[in-house]
């Protein structure tokens, strides 16, 4: 036997104390009422009887004072929860996951997959026996255990209920390592699996993981897997001309016959096309609308089939996208002169640029972005700093040896400073080569050193770039242009490699102010969270898709982007009936029996109300009294 709830010092603190009060209030003397009565003959048998009866009348009195202690000592112990020891070795430990994907917002089964989940695993929780514990965890694209390892069914049931589906694909793996880390040591050790099988590669997720030493069970979900998907959706804007864009679209038809379906394409809420589609068995449609204008900040695609019992999943028939705010940046390029440099900068309408002499340098005004040519002065606040030939003196990175005859060897080619250029073609008759430490890192270089490097100064990046433009062919290729604005939109982020919309499942860095070190997140719902901000970007595990909202800093400076499931793989949601890892397959849960409660305190509270029962009745049949 052992106590599962207050410890035994406390509780025989407790019944001390208020056993001493009960006995206390017994030996207090009652105070008899004064009655006039007259006297008679009858009076003297009464009397002679008064020894016979005082014994007995005192026993009565020491058998209700008993009687109250023996209430009293089974309410405290019932506080203390008694459990039979026996019962903590027989019982089975269980760690049900329950698959929290996308896929379980299918509608095959009324209302939802999840829903149906749920309502069998409310069942099984009522069915547990008296000594089974077990621990509920939502599995997504993270792991949320919602119980602790209990056998409590308030618990349970809360945890239950707390169950969501998200806009992710299951983490089986994640799932699978929690549940064997929980049930570690443990005896008769059982994992449960509550999903529809929508699991991908199942071998590929559980290898190189014992599974040996835990039962598996299986509880599938769902009846039927139509469906068809938008797998893709992004936007960008012209890098020469932003107020044009285009969009890429993809779409999927996960079904054995043909479908046809409604795309609808809006722009800022605004219907921008709809087309009628025929999805032939298990195509896929890739669709580019080029050279598109109206829309100045938000797109979002719709697909509606035309026979609704043709898909299943509503929420990967809708994708979101965001371009980029267009806000007048101010740009200052300190030079003593560079023509090349300030008609680049005209290309973009929504740059106001002042051009200022090493004299006039520093400026009182405040900009956005600072564009040193040729000298490397202490740089006023800005959100960037683009270096062009930087001299030894101040120049953010060491100026290592001079180099001349020389191009780009290798480059970044994912970096959005050098989106949409090509640099191989590029010759510089001299230049400088940079000395490059942690965490700097090289964007472009030659045979003969780093050329381009990008980094971090006081929590500002920059772009340092190791030669006069003006010294090489680079200015009279289109490639120049873009590498300024490239560079200049990547500091105030709204570069052209601008990511439209996160993929939900994936931890998102989100641009914010890198002067704070948290923002406040709005997702599609309205609910509003704190996020960390590191380096100028806000971490976050997307999980649904929609719009969201960041604000951060002492102004309340608000951005938003979007986020949108896109997995192919999460849109087939045709259901599995069984699970096999290798040559282990789960098991069915027909092993799960209704079992007796063996909570005591239960009965010990049972008992306090039955002896109360009799001994109301005993004392209005002036038995104990």
């Amino acid at each position: 036997m052992f106590l599962a709830g207050l410890p035994l010092t406390t509780l025989l603190a407790a019944f001390a104390v208020a056993g001493a009060l009960v006995v206390g209030l017994y030996i207090l003397k009652l105070r008899r009422r004064p009655v006039a009565v007259p006297f008679s003959r009858i009076w003297q048998s009464v009397l002679r009887d008064k020894e016979a009866t005082q014994l007995f009348s005192q026993l009565k009195r020491w058998l209700s004072l008993l009687l109250q202690l023996l209430l009293l000592l089974a309410l405290v112990l019932a506080l203390g929860d008694p459990r039979i020891s026996a019962a903590v070795v027989e019982g089975r430990n269980i760690v049900v996951l329950v698959d929290g994907s996308a896929s379980m917002k299918a509608t095959d089964v009324e209302p939802t997959r999840l829903h149906a989940a749920k309502r069998e695993l409310k069942k099984l929780v009522r069915s547990l026996g008296g000594a089974d514990r077990m621990l509920i965890a939502q599995m997504d694209a993270g792991l949320t255990p919602l119980s602790t390892m209990t056998g409590e069914l308030p618990e349970l049931e809360r945890a239950v209920a707390e169950l969501r589906a998200t806009d992710t694909r299951a983490d089986l793996r994640r799932g699978l390592e929690f549940a064997l880390d929980s049930l570690r040591d443990l005896s008769k050790r059982e994992i449960l699996i509550v999903s529809d099988g929508a699991f991908g590669d199942v071998q590929e997720a559980v290898r190189g993981l014992d599974l040996r030493g835990a039962a598996l069970s299986f509880l599938p979900v769902g009846k039927s897997g139509k469906n068809v998907a938008i797998t893709g959706f992004s936007v960008r804007r012209y890098p020469l001309d932003k107020a044009r864009y285009e969009v890429m679209l993809e779409i999927m038809n996960m079904n054995a016959s043909p479908t046809p379906v409604e795309l609808t394409l809006l722009g800022d809420g605004v219907v921008a096309d709809i087309t009628r589609l025929s999805l032939g068995a298990g195509e896929r449609v890739l669709r580019f609308y080029k050279d598109l204008a109206g829309a100045s900040r938000t797109l979002e695609a719709k697909i509606t089939p035309v026979d609704r019992n043709s898909d299943q999943l509503p929420a990967d028939n809708h994708a979101y996208a965001l371009m980029p705010e267009r806000r007048r940046s101010r740009v200052a390029v300190v030079t003593s002169g560079n023509t090349y440099l300030e008609a680049a900068l005209l290309l973009d309408e929504y740059l106001d640029v002042s051009v200022l002499s090493p004299d006039q340098y520093p400026s009182r005004e405040a900009y956005d972005v600072m564009i040193f040519d040729g000298v490397a002065p202490p740089p006023q606040p800005a959100s960037g700093y683009l270096y062009l030939n930087p001299p030894a003196q101040n120049s953010p990175v060491p100026i290592g040896k001079l180099i001349e005859s020389f191009g780009f060897d290798a480059w970044d080619k994912k970096t959005p400073v050098l989106r949409f250029i090509s640099m191989g073609d590029i010759q510089v008759a001299h230049g400088s080569s940079f000395k490059v430490a942690a965490p700097d890192r090289v964007l472009g270089q030659s045979d003969l050193g780093p050329i381009l490097v990008e980094g971090r100064r006081g929590g500002v990046p920059f772009v340092a770039l190791g030669f006069d433009p003006r010294d090489s062919d680079f200015v009279l290729r289109v490639g120049w242009p873009l590498f300024v604005l490239n560079v200049v939109n990547y500091f105030v982020e709204e570069d052209t490699s601008y990511v439209s919309s996160y993929r939900t499942g994936e931890v998102w860095r989100v641009p914010a102010p890198s002067n704070v070190d948290v923002a406040t997140l709005t997702d599609p719902a309205g609910r509003s969270r704190k996020v960390p901000v590191k380096e100028g970007r806000a971490v976050y595990l997307g999980d649904q898709a929609g719009f969201y909202r960041l604000t951060s800093g002492e102004r309340d400076e608000a951005t938003s982007f979007a986020g949108n499931l896109a997995d192919p793989e999460e849109s087939r949601i045709a259901p599995q009936r069984e699970l096999s890892f290798g040559r282990t397959k789960a098991a069915s849960v027909g092993n799960f029996q209704a079992g007796m409660r063996r909570e005591l305190w239960l009965y010990l509270l049972a008992a306090v109300l039955l002896v109360s029962v009799v001994e109301w009745i005993t004392y209005h049949r002036r038995l104990t009294v």
